[in-house]
């Protein structure tokens, strides 16, 4: 006998407040870890590694709220996909789902480095300073975030803002914006050698549609159990 359909349809309800609420997660917790990367570590990196005698339990606070977020952000794509289900564009799908698994393995890569200089530190700071892999691990690290990560971030907003315009799940407004701040990262060369604040601006984005998506799940929600009250 077939299983009935009920149960996939209330899974395929709950889809959108989930999305929201994944999308919060990883935006706050991304927030937060590179906000406190960027007031702990230097832009010069001439003074030496003396800031991780004082900053270092604070580096490793914010590296480990990466990993977290990352999660979140897997569960969000995932959600996503799930509730555009037949409507999915294969094409736009692929670049969605590729350029957000290269952001997130780009994010790690970065805290690892950057976890690992740390590391290195406390035990080998001599040597560290010495051989010049200090020097050589924050420049790599910076790389990776500034250049590499925000790109990928900018071909996920593309794709993400399509996606969104062609099924409406969110204001046409909201996916314009992201073209610009899109095409603001794709475009823009770094010439900083240290983490930019230009990082946050994907993590604020996903915060706006999250938000609204969760705001016009409860705002449905309301309009429903108001129709069926005033059809009895």
């Amino acid at each position: 006998m077939k299983q009935p359909k009920e149960p996939l349809t209330r899974t395929r309800l709950k889809a959108p407040k989930a999305a929201a609420i994944a999308g919060i997660i990883f935006s706050v917790l991304l927030i937060i870890g590179l906000v406190l990367l960027l007031a702990s570590i230097p832009a010069n990196l001439d003074e030496g590694g003396g800031w991780l005698a004082s900053h270092g339990n604070t580096i490793l606070l914010a590296l480990n709220l990466i990993p977290f977020s990352g999660i979140a952000f897997l569960w969000f794509m995932g959600v996503i996909r799930d509730h555009l289900g037949e409507y999915e564009d294969q094409f736009f799908a692929t670049v969605f789902l590729g350029s957000g698994l290269l952001f997130l393995a780009l994010l790690f890569s970065y805290a690892a480095v950057t976890g690992g200089i740390i590391k290195l530190y406390t035990t080998h700071a001599n040597r560290l300073l010495a051989d010049g892999f200090y020097d050589l691990g924050l420049s790599v690290s910076r790389e990776i975030i500034n250049t590499y990560a925000v790109k990928m971030e900018g071909v996920f907003m593309i794709s993400t803002g399509t996606i969104f315009i062609r099924t409406k799940v969110i204001p046409r407004w909201i996916a314009l914006l992201g073209y610009v701040l899109a095409l603001f990262l794709l475009l823009r060369v770094s010439y900083t050698n240290r983490t930019d604040w230009i990082s946050l601006v994907f993590p604020f984005w996903i915060l706006l549609i999250s938000l609204y998506i969760l705001i016009d799940n409860y705002r449905r929600k309301t309009e429903t159990i108001s129709t069926e009250v005033s059809s009895k």
